[in-house]
């Protein structure tokens, strides 16, 4: 690999959660693709969810391009190319061995990147950017850290994201056209859109309770997914889709087909209150500057608590003690659906609300500190970095 450049790039993703994985390796190819003209190809081994993700995604096709990104499906029969100048590996998925193999046959070796998952967790910073040799192997993999600090990888974020939002919201004419587009009525007074993207979860029927007692309208855009049967249970019925609305006294919930990472900008934009899931949702949630509710992938062991924990607390800390202590403790609540009922979620979704205003005033704030920590550029300079270093290396020994 040149010092000074990355020309081509191999993101391998093994699909786990449906689409946590595939839509982070999706958005990374993109933005690599589209905004520092690498030539990216992207290893998938699950076409039908990337699909849900791309629409114009054939998943019968074993190769095919899409937004300016070699789309190829990852099998165990793994084709001898030359490798990239730059391979990310996303999520401890492993490599090939047959690709492996011509990574070590190379003359100049890749970088070769682990791309982590997203945590707050303190560690991460001392852990982000390390060397991993492995043992009897020329190759030197690197953890790849993202995250909300500067000591991090940072957050994916295209450009033109935070300026395309802020000419959306400005444009009514743009905003109604879109509600419009998903059969849902102009705003009445004091009404309150909120949308709901989350895995199973034992609190939303409180929830939607609480809603429908309200004393004013709350619309609830709900896209497809894993919730949605116990949605259609709240409501009495067997099941709900693509374009139904169901109501109960102040609650209207509105069924969404589950759409493109695009259009889930436009969405989560769109309402007053965001609740998101995974990984790749969650950073879009922080970008829409708008108040959110966090469900974070559940683990067995319990993991997963601990990192919800360390994100409440740096989420939190420069709120004011009420407000901080109204988020987590309906976060919290919403990631332990077995212990909520009626009366919990009901007191704790009101604190929440309540404090709205300031979680708004908050989350923008939020947005201009983490914009600056740039995860696709940050990477490409520490690609480059470690090409210097090489370069470097090999003159010494010479």
């Amino acid at each position: 690999m040149k010092q000074d450049m990355v020309g081509s790039c191999d993101i391998f993703c093994s699909v786990v959660d449906n689409f946590g994985d595939i839509g982070v390796s999706w958005r990374l190819a993109r933005l690599l693709a589209a905004e520092y003209s690498i030539s990216v190809r992207l290893w998938v081994d699950d076409l039908g969810s990337f699909k849900q993700l791309c629409p114009t995604v054939d998943a019968l096709l074993a190769t095919q391009r899409c937004k300016d990104v070699e789309i190829h499906l990852w099998t165990e029969d793994f084709p001898g190319i030359e490798p990239a100048e730059l391979v990310v590996e996303t999520f401890a998925c492993k490599l090939p061995p047959a690709y492996l193999q011509a990574m070590i046959e190379c003359e100049n070796k890749p970088v070769w990147i682990n791309l982590e998952y997203l945590s707050a967790e303190p560690w991460v910073a001392g852990c982000h950017g390390l060397p991993s040799p492995q043992p009897g192997l020329p190759l030197v993999k690197y953890f790849y850290f993202p995250g909300f600090t500067l000591e991090t990888g940072g957050l994916l974020l295209e450009r033109d994201l935070l300026a395309r939002r802020e000419a959306f919201l400005a444009d009514q004419l743009a905003k109604e056209s879109y509600w419009k587009s998903l059969g849902v009525p102009p705003r009445v007074t004091d009404e309150l859109r909120i949308s709901i993207f989350t895995y199973e979860n034992n609190a939303i029927e409180n929830l939607l309770e609480c809603m429908a007692a309200g004393n004013s309208i709350t619309r609830c855009m709900i896209p497809e997914g894993r919730v949605l049967p116990q949605v259609a249970a709240f409501f009495g019925l067997q099941s709900l889709q693509a374009g139904d609305i169901v109501s109960r006294d102040s609650l209207y919930v509105h069924v969404l087909p589950f759409v493109e990472q695009e259009a889930y900008d436009l969405l989560l934009w769109s309402c007053d209150l965001n609740f998101v899931r995974g990984e790749d949702s969650c950073v879009r949630a922080l970008w829409a500057a708008k108040p959110f509710v966090w469900h974070i992938y559940p683990q067995h062991d319990g993991v997963h608590m601990k990192k919800l924990q360390a994100f409440l607390d740096l989420y939190g800390a420069r709120l004011d003690p009420e407000a901080r202590s109204a988020m987590q403790e309906f976060w919290l609540l919403w990631n332990q659906g077995d212990s909520a009922d009626a009366l919990n979620v009901g007191v704790s979704w009101n604190n929440f609300m309540s404090n709205r205003s300031t979680l708004v005033a908050h989350a923008n704030v939020w947005v201009t500190q983490l914009a600056t920590n740039n995860l696709a550029l940050n990477l490409l300079d520490f690609s480059r970095k470690v090409g210097t270093m090489r370069a470097f290396e090999n003159q010494a020994g010479r």
